[in-house]
């Protein structure tokens, strides 16, 4: 999807942004650049936006649920997901979309009541189903046709916090952001 197509579509993100109660990221192309770190002892390392995670927790301070879910499985990912208050990591997972229904279900929510932002094709299927589907800038081209948005930064350079400050803005809350970190 072209931007000059997310501007078009400006009153119908709006109302999707309105509805979303749980923003679910996927981790590497997403909250990271996909690059992958590993040192001598095989750790992985990942390098992660700060004002991501700033975005992430002014989410979650305004009642926005936010999840992880990832095809991979590394130890900084929990402790990453800890440092920002994010309750469920689901990492190792081959069915996003499984996982997707699952969550639905268990926390009582529909499809349009879940963001979700991917990177690669593995990420289809969910975007298929979420009320608001974003494609990072860097995504794959196949990610970038079911989205609705794509944002203007690239996975782990402030691509969820542009998506969290969309969420916040069409919510209502970004005014009292500004208040209180005095904008003006």
């Amino acid at each position: 999807m072209a931007d000059s197509k997310s501007i078009s579509m400006r009153d119908d993100i709006a109302q999707r942004l309105r509805n979303v109660r749980v923003l679910m990221l996927d981790v590497d192309g997403v909250l990271t650049d996909g690059r992958i770190v590993m040192n001598d002892r095989g750790e992985e390392l990942k390098f992660f936006d700060v004002r991501d995670g700033h975005g992430i927790k002014m989410l979650i301070r305004h009642g926005i649920e936010v999840i992880f879910v990832t095809g991979r499985e590394a130890p900084v990912v929990e402790h990453r997901a800890k440092d920002l208050g994010v309750k469920e990591v689901y990492q190792k997972v081959w069915d996003k979309l499984k996982v997707f229904e699952e969550i639905l279900k268990d926390k009582g929510l529909a499809g349009d009541q879940v963001a979700f932002v991917g990177d690669d094709i593995v990420d289809v299927p969910v975007l298929r189903r979420v009320g608001f589907a974003v494609a990072v800038r860097d995504a794959q081209h196949e990610v970038k046709n079911v989205a609705h948005y794509i944002t203007k930064k690239r996975g782990g350079r402030g691509a969820v916090r542009e998506v969290c400050e969309m969420i916040l803005k069409a919510q209502g809350y970004w005014a009292g952001i500004e208040k209180k970190y005095d904008f003006y």
